[in-house]
């Protein structure tokens, strides 16, 4: 129901990202999905990549900030519509999102959400029978 994700906190100026990517290269850990939520001054990288734990210690290694932590992974047909289908249904429940994102993966939408309410979230998924993804299938590349 939860995955482990990567937020790396990078300096808005040339260079940061590639040093993060490089780092993740080198250590041949495999980016799932990514974004950038960025402000003037810095931005927020946040990664689902295939070792999330040795990913924070190689990062942390480094010297670069970075935080681990739970997010929510549903899966959804890749069909118009699931995406807001999954959300009503977290937002009829009265829990919002703090972020989220999508991606596809093998054939599916993966829909990836953070709420500040861990609980209310797990208990809606499973009342409602919304589907999720573990963590070990985020990297079956059959």
């Amino acid at each position: 129901m939860t995955i482990n994700q990567l937020s790396i906190f990078i300096e808005n100026r040339s260079g940061t990202l590639v040093k993060v990517l490089e780092l993740l290269k080198q250590a041949q850990i495999q980016i799932v999905a990514s974004t950038i939520a960025d402000t003037a001054d810095y931005g927020i990288y946040r990664l689902i990549c295939s070792e999330p734990s040795r990913a924070y210690d190689e990062l942390k290694k480094a010297g670069v900030a970075v935080a681990l932590s739970e997010v929510f992974a549903l899966t959804l047909d890749d069909q118009p519509g699931r995406a807001a289908d999954a959300v009503k249904t977290i937002s009829d429940a009265g829990l919002s999102l703090t972020y989220m994102y999508t991606f596809l993966l093998h054939g599916k939408g993966i829909l990836i959400f953070r709420t500040d309410d861990t609980e209310g979230a797990r208990e809606v998924i499973l009342q409602n029978k919304l589907q999720y993804i573990a963590e070990k299938d985020l990297t079956k590349w059959e």
